[in-house]
């Protein structure tokens, strides 16, 4: 298969995935436009100590303890929308697979990991969002979060085929290097992780806002409690945090090979140690009783931000050793 064929079964890929994922989208959102029994539970919470838990009414969330200390009131979701979201997580699924046959094609054809500039980059973290989404999906139901991961996933893909596509080039010198791959493949994986958990944490700020007004009605009450949602995103950034700390070093070691210097405040490593300053105080006000719930939320959204200022920002607008990665 010649070159011109690879690129142009790529590109199909890509696009065809654009489709699927578009449907998909369309599916998880009429679980929450179907008419369903899901009872209003925002005026009903009842609370239920676990050790020396309780809860905490300035913060949004739990205090130290453990647990979950509301009771379990979700009712389930109707059929239909039980089976809407059925058809887009197998829709996702599908979007997953193209979208991946589109990044291998690229990097099959430009003979090298599918890193090289920002089409690439942006190729590999809609996968990632996509597959984080997906992975977690497999553990429990999160047919509800599915709207925002093929969102999220769409307007990364989007981005790369209408501003950021470009031609597959060689390497430059700088990028040559097993570290391309260790570097770039744990930063793509936590880029998608922050921002699922990001999503959640949208999710949670939504959530917990109406149980506090006692207006849990409509679209929201098809979402699990706030206190799950905030467990779950500081989960995922838990495991994430590490990762990303791993991404830094494993670039300040690429950086020495290819610079001879391990740190040199370039701007896409002020902004990734900026980023990864940001999720350690998430942790840390996490473990804070006073921290928790809504302040440390606007932390992690604060995170995500840095961490889209470090992805777009800096490779598009910022001229620096980097500019390599750039359009």
């Amino acid at each position: 298969m010649s070159a011109a064929d690879l690129a142009g079964w790529s590109n199909a890929a890509v696009y065809a995935s654009m489709v699927v994922l578009t449907l998909s989208m369309v599916a998880f959102a009429a679980t929450f436009s179907a008419r369903g029994n899901r009872v209003d539970t925002g005026a009903r919470k009842t609370p239920v100590t676990v050790g020396a838990a309780a809860a905490d009414p300035s913060s949004g969330g739990p205090t130290q303890g453990g647990g979950d200390l509301y009771a379990a009131l979700d009712a389930p979701i109707d059929e239909r929308g039980r089976r809407a979201g059925n058809i887009g997580l197998s829709l996702a699924w599908l979007g997953f697979g193209l979208l991946l046959l589109g990044a291998v094609l690229r990097g099959v054809w430009a003979g090298r990991v599918p890193w090289g500039n920002m089409y690439e980059y942006s190729l590999s973290s809609a996968v990632a969002i996509l597959g984080v989404y997906l992975f977690l999906s497999l553990r429990r139901d999160l047919r509800w979060l599915g709207v925002f991961a093929t969102a999220a996933t769409l307007l990364t893909v989007g981005l790369a085929v209408t501003v950021l596509y470009t031609e597959a080039a060689q390497l430059v010198p700088a990028l040559t290097s097993w570290w391309l791959v260790i570097h770039v493949s744990a930063a793509v994986v936590s880029g998608g992780a922050f921002t699922i958990a990001a999503g959640l944490t949208g999710l949670y700020l939504w959530r917990e806002r109406a149980e506090r007004k006692g207006r849990v009605r409509g679209a929201v009450a098809r979402l699990p409690q706030a206190i799950k949602l905030d467990t779950m995103a500081y989960r995922i950034l838990a495991f994430a945090f590490p990762l990303w700390t791993f991404a830094v070093i494993a670039g300040a070691i690429w950086a020495e090979n290819a610079w001879g210097r391990y740190w040199g405040w370039d701007p896409k490593e002020t902004w990734a140690f900026i980023t990864w300053v940001i999720y350690a105080g998430y942790l840390h006000a996490r473990a804070t009783a006073g921290w928790r719930g809504r302040r440390a939320a606007y932390i992690a959204i604060l995170g995500w931000v840095s961490f889209l200022i470090n992805y777009f920002g800096v490779n598009l607008f910022v001229n620096s050793l980097h500019s390599y990665a750039g359009v």
